[in-house]
């Protein structure tokens, strides 16, 4: 039965309190368990209002008896975040007191977690999926935090560590829809790429810092291949992060789309029952992360795009102009070294020296795109 649950963060200041709000639909402990969260980034918007409409959808499926297992939604993951007003922005993606990325460094959980299943794993599957979870789970029990930001990534990671699917909702400055998975479950997400028209689906092994979807599928690759003659899936946890276009791009009718092809996709896997329509063609086929040309400023100056979000381009194609407003005629054409699509590029303005403002999904890896592939 659909319920909400309320769970209490730790009061930064007296007088203060923040809380993470979990819709739960299905019944409680059904397998499969499904996590879905929104705005980890509290500045990147459009995943709130697609679980606002998926929610109203699940709703009606928990009324009519229709969820197979247990579906929990957050609409946003990141109270700290959505606090942080500056100058009247929002800013979202660090913690202003100096904590970091709210989507970098979750607890790594693969050398630990092998060292506390290696002597009581079995030959069935089952069992040993259940071992591991509860073994996760313990080793997360057993950390302690102060840090808010800490606080905040442990409490996320402690509620989805038993997931079967969890689902990470971004997006980027301006940008078409992609994804972020680890290359053994790509195919296992090709229907999902499909259902959400993904002009993208970007795969790392590592991207290199401990993102939320990674924190939960890389330990049972690590563990799948550090003990090969037990049987572990190594799809455990099936993770995504899914970057819904641009901040801007918010509006109801390609929100209701989005939360129509999550709906889809989920009852199309059994997880609500009923006969979902059949998924389009998808738009593209996995690249590596690290075959990603990401193009960045020589020097500060105003940005001027040329190539829109989703399109492709060719080795050397122009992206946009780089313009130094007090010289005439030294204007820079940034170029792309890569033949593929451009899938997120950053808004028309002033940048600074270094600073990414475009990014092509290449088919093969670039030798330089090594260490942390994300970026900051």
């Amino acid at each position: 039965m659909a319920h909400t649950e309320r769970i209490a963060l730790p009061s930064p200041t007296p007088g203060t309190e923040r809380h993470l709000v979990v819709h739960r639909f299905g019944a409680p402990g059904a397998r499969p368990k499904v996590w879905l969260q929104a705005a980890l980034h509290a500045d990147e918007l459009p995943g709130i209002l697609v679980l606002r409409h998926l929610t109203e959808r699940l709703a009606r499926a928990d009324r009519d008896g229709r969820i197979a297992g247990e579906i929990a939604v957050v609409p946003f993951a990141n109270p700290i975040g959505l606090a942080q007003h500056v100058g009247g922005y929002l800013v979202g993606r660090y913690a202003l007191d100096g904590a970091g990325n709210f989507n970098r460094a979750f607890l790594e959980l693969r050398a630990p977690l092998a060292d506390a299943v290696k002597d009581r794993l079995t030959g069935d599957a089952n069992d040993n999926v259940a071992l591991i979870r509860s073994a996760a789970a313990h080793l997360l029990e057993r950390r302690r935090a102060l840090d808010e930001s800490e606080v905040l990534k442990l409490t996320l990671q402690r509620h989805a560590i038993d997931a079967d699917i969890a689902l990470d909702l971004h997006c980027d400055d301006q940008a078409a829809l992609h994804l972020y998975v680890v290359p053994q479950q790509a195919s296992a997400l090709h229907d999902l790429a499909a259902r959400l028209g993904a002009t993208a689906v970007l795969t790392a092994a590592d991207s290199g810092d401990v993102p939320f979807d990674e924190c939960l599928s890389r330990p049972w690759r690590h563990l799948a291949e550090a003990y090969p003659d037990k049987p572990i899936p190594s799809d455990g946890c099936l993770a995504a992060t899914i970057e819904l276009r641009g901040k801007t791009d918010i509006d109801d009718s390609t929100a209701a789309r989005d939360a129509g092809a999550l709906f889809d996709w989920l009852q199309s896997r059994g997880i609500i029952a009923g006969t979902a329509p059949p998924a389009p063609a998808a738009l593209c086929e996995p690249t590596p992360l690290d075959g990603v040309d990401v193009v960045k400023a020589p020097h500060g100056g105003l940005w001027v795009p040329a190539v829109a979000p989703g399109h492709r381009v060719a080795v050397g194609d122009t992206l946009g102009t780089l313009i130094s407003p007090a010289h005439q005629g030294s204007d820079v054409a940034l170029r792309t070294r890569v033949a593929g699509v451009l899938f997120a590029r950053s808004s028309p303005g002033l940048v600074r020296p270094g600073d990414r403002v475009a990014k092509i999904a290449g088919a093969e890896p670039l030798p330089d795109r090594t260490g942390n592939l994300l970026g900051d």
